[in-house]
């Protein structure tokens, strides 16, 4: 039978994909690619037709295959797909950087970029030429023998040590469960974290409840759970997952991983001239300078921390009013600030997240938020039965306009064993034009890990968990409605890393406004929307300690940056040293000594995020100054609408992302919006 990873098709088959055709299909592809790279090195005629769209489709089939195989490496994880999977990851790390320090390659595109036809070219094939020429340096092209086979080692080092990360903080998360018998233990807890932690119980053939280090289950302890002890110990083993702390300390311990990564990304850094891999991090980004990046985080936190401290001495006072059974004379410790705040939130508004669900089945919020975009952006979404799936809970929709299908999207909601922790957006198939002219619609994987359906009661959502499917959608549209068919621009390809984050922060607003709520919204019993009393609280209690968190992203932030700033061979700087001297200077709550967060920060060990996760709150800058022309115009104004779209959703990576800031909003960003968005001023 013909490898299901090599048939040319618009979809996955994943009906017929089996491990042991993953390796065979790299194997062959790579193949393949190596042979008319060779080819296309040799052209006398350098055109965009004869050497940039062989490169594409060359670059787009090997894309087509991988990203079904990491999808379910990410999403059904088992010991032989994971094999399979890093021995794949180690070949295509060395075919990519082969590739990109393919002098004849680089000197035929270089051909391409100085050519006369260059200038006739269209913005987004232009812009992509100009991508591939920087990527050729920042893979070392330039670089003597010597010098390019230290980088390959480099890079084939560090793909394995991020791939191990991960494995490591999925092994260790799933490495940990309590089992409890009396119900009494979980005093405190809603319903629907009881039927959660009933199902995980049956799930392991036991009896009473199981209490997971799955997000779903770690979260409802730490705010409603009465029991302090049990609070303590859950957070103790989350916040030591993948160390050397904690109930499975040195089991699964990252920390001589990110020791490694950090020395061998700072080497890479300067074989290709960089002071740091922060400096290196930048070379693509919007934010040009680290002095820039350190200011702006900086600015913020001066900003907010007044708040921050202000909030947390009214939950200190609180505790101590409130809490004295609970914390028996003790000082507010970690495990009692979400608990704390959870109280003094329903104390200030009368309102909580458990008291929201009912109002969010899940099915009634993705037709809402399906509603949502069509006013928007004019487009309908219908689920499709003409994809095979991975698991009984996954849906596929089409994206159409005008009644002319544009895209599609696989959705995978919900928490499972063996399937990657957090929410993400990946794509499956990017748009393009083919060698015969022919467009490939977009395709994205949308994927979270919300608290599944429990016997017969619909999946309920958190408000939260609205704004992450808000969040993650907002990535996948602008994936999918890009207008770029040049596979190097197309969809957030090639977005500046700290700009990739504006449409999904910029979506999450109308998780917020009534007009978009009673769209969203709808008893699971009953349909009746979210009543005006309990809006009206929710709206009341949106910025409550909004302070707070902004610090604590600014603490993940500033860590990030200057770990990768400050760190070279000369001066080593520890992890954990980094990590205290930032939270001296901006916590204003100050986690027990034995938390290893770093352990498990896989967004800048084990993703892209590496002297990059300050891009969070770089975007929600844009995001929020892009989302007061909305509130200028009204939130579901159509013109507005419109010009976000044709400004940012569609030109995907084919113009730098202020130029295009600047053309929907008329000026460069402020911050002031979203200080004002966050109650911060």
């Amino acid at each position: 039978m013909t490898n299901p990873l090599l048939q040319a098709s618009a979809l996955p088959h994943f009906d017929l994909i089996k491990t042991e055709h993953v390796e065979p299909a790299i194997d062959q592809i790579l193949q393949d690619n190596r042979s008319k790279i060779e080819a296309l090195t040799q052209l006398d005629d350098i055109r965009w037709e004869t050497l940039a769209r062989p490169m594409e489709e060359l670059d787009n089939r090997l894309n087509d295959a991988w990203s079904a195989i990491s999808h379910l490496n990410a999403v059904v994880n088992d010991e032989a797909l994971r094999d399979a999977y890093n021995n794949s990851l180690a070949k295509l790390t060395a075919y990519s950087t082969e590739v990109g320090q393919n002098k004849a390659l680089y000197e035929a595109y270089k051909t391409l970029a100085e050519s006369d036809e260059f200038e006739t070219l269209d913005q987004q094939s232009r812009k992509s030429v100009e991508n591939i020429l920087k990527a050729f340096h920042l893979s070392g092209v330039d670089l003597d023998d010597d010098k390019k086979a230290r980088f390959s080692e480099l890079s084939n080092r560090l793909s394995e040590l991020t791939s191990k990360f991960s494995e490591n903080v999925l092994d260790a998360t799933q490495g940990w469960y309590r089992h409890i018998e009396d119900e009494k233990e979980l005093s405190g807890l809603p319903e629907s974290a009881l039927d959660g932690a009933r199902q995980a119980a049956k799930q392991r053939a036991l009896e009473g409840f199981v209490i997971t280090l799955d997000f779903p289950s770690y979260f409802p302890v730490m705010t409603y759970c009465d029991n302090r002890a049990l609070r303590q110990e859950v957070y103790e083993a989350f916040l030591t997952r993948a160390s050397d702390q904690g109930p499975n300390a040195g089991q699964w311990d990252n920390g001589p991983l990110i020791k490694e990564i950090m020395s061998l990304r700072y080497e890479l850094a300067t074989i290709l001239g960089f002071d740091n891999y922060a400096d290196r991090s930048l070379a693509k980004k919007m934010a040009s300078s680290t002095e820039e990046v350190l200011d702006f985080l900086n600015e913020l936190a001066v900003k907010t921390k007044p708040v921050a401290e202000k909030e947390f001495e009214e939950l200190q006072a609180y505790a101590k009013e409130h809490g004295g059974e609970t914390l028996n004379g003790e000082s507010l410790q970690s495990w009692d600030l979400a608990y704390f705040g959870e109280k003094l939130r329903q104390n200030r508004y009368a309102i909580s997240q458990e008291e929201l669900r009912p109002y969010f089945p899940a099915h009634k919020v993705i037709q809402g938020m399906f509603d949502c975009v069509h006013r928007l952006f004019n487009i309908e979404i219908e689920q499709s039965d003409e994809a095979t799936l991975w698991h009984p809970d996954v849906t596929y929709y089409e994206i159409k306009r005008d009644g002319q299908k544009i895209a599609a999207f696989y959705l995978d909601l919900y928490a499972r064993a063996n399937k990657r922790g957090g929410a993400w957006m990946a794509d499956c198939r990017v748009r393009l034009k083919d060698k015969d002219n022919q467009l490939i619609d977009p395709v994205a994987f949308l994927t979270c890990n919300f608290t599944p359906p429990v016997g017969d009661k619909p999946a309920l959502l958190t408000h939260d968990e609205v704004t992450t499917l808000f969040h993650e959608f907002g990535h996948g549209l602008h994936h999918m409605l890009t207008k770029m068919d040049v596979y190097e621009v197309s969809g957030i390809n090639g977005v500046a890393w700290d700009a990739v984050e504006l449409p999904s922060q910029f979506l999450e607003n109308w998780c917020w406004q009534p007009e978009a709520l009673q769209l969203i919204s709808g008893h699971y019993e009953t349909g009746e929307p979210l009543p005006k009393s309990m809006l009206d609280k929710m709206l009341a209690a949106k910025n409550f300690q909004a302070g707070m968190q902004m610090m604590r992203q600014l603490e993940f932030s500033l860590f990030d940056f200057r770990l990768h700033t400050e760190y070279s061979d000369s001066h080593p700087v520890e992890a954990a040293e980094i990590l205290k001297d930032v939270r001296d200077q901006v916590a204003v709550v100050k986690p027990p000594s034995f938390t290893r967060f770093q352990n498990s920060f896989s967004h800048i060990f084990a993703g892209g995020y590496a002297a990059g996760y300050y891009s969070y709150k770089w975007a929600e800058v844009l995001a929020a100054d892009a989302f007061s022309k909305f509130e200028e115009n009204g939130v579901f104004d159509q013109q507005t609408g419109e010009e976000f779209l044709h400004a940012i959703l569609e030109q995907g990576g084919s113009r730098e992302p202020m130029e295009l800031f600047v053309e929907f909003r008329g000026r460069e960003p402020s911050v002031e919006p979203l200080l004002h968005q966050a109650g911060i001023i």
